[in-house]
């Protein structure tokens, strides 16, 4: 059983690691069973929210637009976690994000991890859900659902009433630590010749963005704009 390790949530704009941006980190840091340390940040997406995200979590532009960017808060979570295991509730998805931001400023993370909705799949085939705000009220965890630093919160409490009930009669490795792989590479920024074009094509065509341009990866300039050709056609721009 392993009673020291951080646990990690993220909140979102959507579930895909190549698209998708991270908007909120929290993290608490566990010792031997307690909690001595915790992290929370905004991260400016340099994106509008979609309304389902905001739904879902309650973050509103309004709470992003001066926060740091994520090439700032990727250090100071980076170092918060050092050498430490992971703890999540599906562990991967956070992972994937954190990791794709480590590897774009040449950070090292590579890690093992415990998850939670591993552990509870297992143990708990019965329950009609084993999400995360399902389970903290199956186990009166008091919780307040999809807010980084409260899931990571619940996550550890959690995890903690799963090892009191299930550790002893595993007979996996669903308590062991496992080694995480996710590979990714390192994202360019947009080019100069990308964001002319770029520029030109949503003027030309009148399109409001709602993210920042100067913000975007060579990959994400070079989708959009082939989005907008597709639906437009090509111009002598």
């Amino acid at each position: 059983m392993t009673d020291s390790f951080v646990s990690i949530d993220l909140e979102t704009t959507g579930l895909d690691p190549k698209k998708d941006k991270i908007i909120e980190i929290g993290a608490v840091k566990v010792c031997n069973g307690v909690v001595i340390d915790s992290f929370s940040s905004y991260v400016n997406p340099g994106r509008k929210l979609m309304p389902k995200i905001t739904e879902i979590t309650g973050i509103v532009d309004e709470d992003l637009k001066d926060a740091p960017l994520i090439q700032d808060v990727i250090y100071k979570i980076h170092d918060f976690i050092g050498d430490e295991i992971l703890l999540g509730h599906s562990v991967m998805f956070d992972y994937s994000f954190l990791k794709r931001a480590c590897v774009n400023e040449k950070l090292i993370f590579e890690k093992k991890a415990l998850d939670t909705l591993r552990i509870a799949r297992t143990y708990l085939p019965e329950l009609e859900s084993r999400s995360l705000p399902f389970l903290c009220k199956y186990f009166s965890i008091e919780h307040k659902a999809h807010r980084a630093l409260e899931d990571a919160t619940a996550t550890f409490l959690l995890y903690r009433k799963l090892t009191d009930l299930f550790a002893l009669r595993d007979e996996g490795s669903l308590f062991v630590p496992m080694e995480l792989f996710y590979q990714v590479k390192k994202e360019s920024p947009i080019t100069k010749a990308q964001k002319e074009r770029l520029s030109k094509l949503l003027e030309f065509h009148k399109i409001i963005p709602d993210y920042q341009l100067d913000m975007l990866t060579r990959n994400e300039a070079s989708r959009i704009t082939d989005q907008i050709l597709a639906l437009y056609g090509r111009t002598k721009i």
